[in-house]
């Protein structure tokens, strides 16, 4: 999502000198010259729709905004609300700008009502709304007033989520779905989405910031890893999210861009149903996993050891880091093999991610000799997301972008590990780890916050119901063709109004 036509400019690529197209840039005579091919890596679960997964890839390629934005240090900026006060604990008023749909119906604050409503009643709440429950008003001269059941004192961080972005009365069916496209504010208009494979989208000129510098964008959707490193290489696209390390050394140097992601590779283990209820257990499979031993094997020195849940893009949280105590002590070898006979653990991951599956055989190898019985269970992400939320696996690795939802690690924290958090994969329900996010999540002075998320993740730490493994650095594919991408450490954003083909 985005606020104002230069918000992520710190952010993007610069301009590369080159006297010829490269990989995946299209020459000015080719009748496709202005248009964009971008391979992106996880197919869409549920049609693009915001209250899932999904709702990353409409920030990323600019079709709908929420209130506000992240800036590039990570603080709430305007959006499609111009500015905002804080009138008592629990009330604010965002005063919001003009905008028009890409359906050509005005953008007021009734649409800011009902779409914030709609988020609300959703079958399956936005994960960025776990802990708060919000109303909204419209009010006098272009203003919304935003109410919070309790005190919620980064609520502007909260709007900025992709999931409460703001779509036309027409994008709201009767049975609950919400449809992107052609009803979004941004920049980029979906014109067609072919199933799981393919999206048109075509520039939005009623876009409130501005005229687009690209024609428009045309996205394939491309699970395989390698697949995606060739179609770059191939010239059959000009930008491809997600290089797999392994595959990184392929692109010449000015083809692919690292950049230290907040995303963290984990190991989490259900503590809800299965072998993992034991706490012992749990304590042994945190003693045998190494995440520095998955550094160079798997991810090619593109990934730094995980000491917590926060890595080095999290620029505050290594100093900030509080001692994990209270921890149940470790089954030894036998003790594990004696508890475990018969029990065959499902260890699960996902190949959207190239060095999944090879992080998985490691961690599969370090519980064996822990003495587990392994056996992996390794698909497509969107083959095994109601699965995972079930709790049908012992034990899964998992790739999660640790400040997605609003810019700040609380919201992050909630959703994965509150008794009654919406993607708690862990099932955990942990009276401690409940108040040390409480506390977090009710604390408005920022230095307090993070001490406070800082206690938080050593609460959850206690518990081993999570083994953070790696942090990762992402490498982004871009031909020499193209400028403006941006290179967001919170993976939110990559194309603009300014990217485009050279």
């Amino acid at each position: 999502m985005r606020s104002t036509p230069r918000l992520f400019a710190a952010l993007a690529l610069v301009p590369l000198l080159g006297g010829c197209f490269a990989a995946g840039s299209t020459s000015a005579t080719d009748p496709a010259a202005g248009r964009l091919r971008v391979a992106l890596a996880v197919p869409p679960a549920q049609a693009l729709s915001p209250y899932s997964n999904d709702a990353t890839v409409l920030g990323k390629l600019s079709v709908a905004e929420g209130l506000t934005a992240l800036d590039r240090d990570g603080a709430a900026a305007p959006a499609l609300a111009t500015s905002w006060t804080r009138q008592d604990a629990t009330t604010w008023v965002f005063r919001l700008r003009e905008a028009k749909f890409q359906d050509g119906t005005e953008f007021t604050a009734n649409s800011v009502v009902a779409a914030l409503g709609h988020a609300g009643a959703a079958k399956t709440r936005p994960r960025v709304l776990s802990d708060v429950t919000l109303t909204a008003k419209a009010g006098d001269a272009g203003t919304v007033t935003i109410t919070t059941k309790t005190a919620d004192p980064v609520l502007p961080l909260r709007l900025a989520s992709p999931a409460l972005g703001i779509f036309s009365p027409k994008a709201y069916a009767a049975d609950g779905t919400v449809s992107p496209v052609g009803t979004g504010t941004g920049a980029f208009k979906i014109t067609q989405l072919t199933g799981k494979t393919q999206a048109t989208l075509e520039r939005f000129d009623g876009y409130w910031g501005g005229k687009a510098k690209a024609a428009g964008i045309d996205v394939t959707w491309i699970a395989d890893g390698t697949a995606r490193t060739n179609a770059l290489r191939a010239h059959e696209a000009d930008i491809a999210e997600w290089i797999p390390t392994a595959q990184a050394p392929l692109l010449d140097r000015n083809v692919r861009h690292e950049v230290s992601s907040v995303r963290a590779d984990s190991l989490i283990l259900d503590t809800a149903a299965g072998i993992f209820t034991d706490p012992a257990l749990r304590a042994a499979a945190r003693g045998a996993v190494d995440g520095s031993a998955l550094v160079g094997s798997v991810f090619g020195g593109y990934a730094d050891a995980a000491r917590g849940l926060f890595g080095p893009a999290v620029s505050w949280a290594a100093g900030q880091r509080v001692e994990v105590s209270g921890r149940a002590p470790a089954a030894t070898v036998a003790e594990t093999r004696s508890k475990t006979q018969g029990w065959t653990l499902r260890l699960a991951t996902y190949t959207n991610r190239a060095e999944l599956p090879e992080a998985a055989t490691v961690v599969q190898q370090q519980l064996e000799r822990a003495g587990f019985t392994v056996q992996q269970d390794v698909r497509e992400y969107t083959q095994m997301e109601t699965d995972l939320l079930a709790g049908k696996y012992d034990a899964l690795i998992l790739s999660r972008v640790t400040l997605l939802d609003t810019g700040d690690a609380v919201a992050y924290l909630a959703s994965d590990y509150l008794s009654n958090g919406v993607y708690n994969i862990a099932g955990l329900k942990d009276a401690g780890v409940d108040r040390a996010v409480t506390a977090a999540a009710e604390e408005g002075d920022p230095a307090l916050r993070r001490q406070k998320i800082m206690r938080a993740e050593a609460e959850i730490l206690r518990t081993d119901a999570v083994v953070p493994l790696v942090h990762e650095k992402v490498v982004q594919g871009v031909s020499t063709g193209v400028e403006g991408v941006v290179l967001d450490p919170r993976e939110r954003s990559l194309i603009t109004l300014d990217t485009r083909l050279k």
